[in-house]
């Protein structure tokens, strides 16, 4: 059947206080118009439509969280929010704007940090907040079906009673929501104990671009009828449908928890030292934790801790957090303990310091540390954040060169770039490479930084996004990761399901 077209509409530019890279004209797609914004009212409730379009002429200043990211560094230029309460509203939205050739970006929580939540251009805002219920959830077998507007932490607080726990753990779990993490493949702090959502996640339901509606929400651990289609939406970031419910295996919560801070002379103990700790601790360790110096101090300045003695510390160069789950509070305390002393008693100690957190108030601090660095970031002026993985060795060789790289370009310093330092999970492979800018982004800043990074990240055969996504920050640096092949058949996937390109366009692919 033949669409009907409309005259496409040339809009304003991607604006953002930091971007250097050009962003497709979109000359294929139409903005919002008020006729439009009447049918939409056929669909949705006054309530559920922000426009600064009459007749709704919403404030531009109440569509600024829709249309800035929380770190205020990409700024879109929506001009309509929709937030549909069900999977069918979402159905006959989509529907009308592939027949209208009107782009699409899928919002959840809006926590990203490579710009795949915000509209580049006039694509609508489509901010999927308000379906926010849980559908069910089987205590005997941990599986939970929700909508994908839930957060992430109220379906921890869901389950709880349950004694279940989510499989991820974010730093943003108090305003994320589960749809935006199976669309960016979150990975965060449980992902070494309990896998990645390709595992976890059993079914989706999901609205595909023609308004369509994909049901695979599935509850069966196992289903080997032909292809697993659910996979090409989890980290597709909204590019080839919007996910609206989700069916995941949640693992019982451990009876007891503990973790131990330590700190390390050298980086190059970290490895040897993530070795014992596996072999020692076993089935119980779920977390193991890296933070450089720059971070710990940075953390320190802001109120985090101290966790350790400065004086036991000294000089030391990065440290190390593991956390341990497990069924038995004597059993998990034992290994705990023989595995301190074994550090502490060696002829060569692989630490200087540690210590074990004795009440649940220690545990939490051990971990606040840890998670409160990126706030901590925030406050120490404006971030340029790469999410990479390399290998394990090479951890400190890629935040020693990008600060290298500043120094010789005569850009370190309070002027221009103040910190460079890195953190994140040695369990998984994961570096947070943290370059912070004191006064701003400015454009030299950025072409100091890249290519450079992704080229190094290259260079050790890493990847250029390990959880938060490719978006629109990375697109164009997605062949740094994957070859001309695999991002062909990228592109012929996307056209398969979204021949029409109103699906986030823009995002992922280059």
């Amino acid at each position: 059947m033949m669409l009907p077209l409309r005259l496409a509409t040339r809009h304003s530019p991607f604006r953002s206080q930091r971007w250097g890279h050009s962003i497709p004209s979109f000359s294929h797609l139409n903005t919002v118009t008020e006729q439009d914004l009447a049918h939409f009212s056929k669909i949705l409730p006054p309530t559920s439509i922000l426009s600064t379009l009459p007749p709704s002429a919403t404030p531009i200043d109440d569509l600024a969280p829709y249309n800035v990211d929380w770190m205020g560094k990409y700024h879109g230029q929506a001009n309509t929010v929709l937030r549909p309460r069900t999977t069918q509203q979402v159905s006959a939205i989509v529907k009308y704007c592939a027949s209208q050739r009107i782009g699409i970006v899928p919002q959840g929580g809006n926590t990203g940090l490579v710009g795949g939540s915000i509209s580049l251009q006039k694509e609508i805002v489509l901010n999927l907040g308000a379906m926010n219920n849980v559908r069910s959830f089987d205590p005997v077998s941990g599986i939970l079906v929700a909508d994908a507007g839930c957060i992430l932490e109220s379906l921890s607080n869901h389950i709880a009673p349950y004694n279940h726990i989510m499989p991820i753990d974010l730093g943003a779990k108090g305003s994320c929501q589960i749809g935006g993490n199976i669309s960016t493949n979150a990975g965060g702090l449980r992902l070494l104990r309990y896998g990645s959502l390709h595992g976890t996640v059993l079914g989706l339901e999901v609205v595909l671009p023609d308004g369509t509606i994909l049901d695979q929400l599935s509850t069966l651990r196992k289903d080997n009828t032909g292809y697993d289609l659910k996979q090409l939406f989890i980290g597709g970031e909204g590019t080839l449908g919007v996910v609206t419910g989700v069916s995941i295996l949640t693992p019982p919560a451990p009876q007891t928890s503990n973790n131990i801070f330590l700190a390390l002379p050298h980086f190059k103990n970290i490895l040897p030292l993530f070795q014992i700790v596996k072999r020692q601790l076993g089935e119980i360790m779920s977390a193991f934790e890296y933070i450089d110096r720059t971070a710990y101090d940075m953390g320190l300045e802001h109120g985090l801790g101290p966790i350790l003695d400065v004086d036991e510390v000294g000089d030391a160069q990065c440290f190390v957090l593991v956390e341990t789950s497990g069924g038995n509070q004597d059993h998990d305390l034992e290994k705990l303990n023989s595995l301190l002393e074994h550090l502490m008693s060696a002829d060569e100690p692989l630490i200087y310091t540690g210590t074990l957190s004795q009440s649940p108030g220690q545990f939490a601090s051990i971990w606040a540390l840890r998670e409160g660095l990126t706030e901590c970031v925030q406050k120490e002026g404006k971030p340029y954040k790469y999410d990479v993985s390399v290998p394990l060795a090479d951890f400190q060789n890629v935040v020693d060169a990008v600060r290298e790289r500043m120094i010789s370009k005569g850009l370190y310093g309070d002027d221009g770039i103040s910190k460079v330092m890195g953190y994140g999970h040695i369990g998984d492979g994961n570096l947070h490479l943290n370059v912070i800018a004191k006064h701003g982004y400015r454009p030299e800043l950025e072409a100091a930084l890249e290519p450079f990074i992704y080229e190094l990240v290259a260079s050790h055969k890493g990847s250029v996004s390990a959880e938060h996504g490719i978006g629109a920050m990375k697109a164009h640096a997605l062949h740094y990761s994957k070859s001309d092949v695999s991002i062909e058949w990228m592109r012929k996937i996307k056209q398969v399901f979204d021949p029409l390109n109103i699906m986030n366009p823009g995002k992922v692919l280059p």
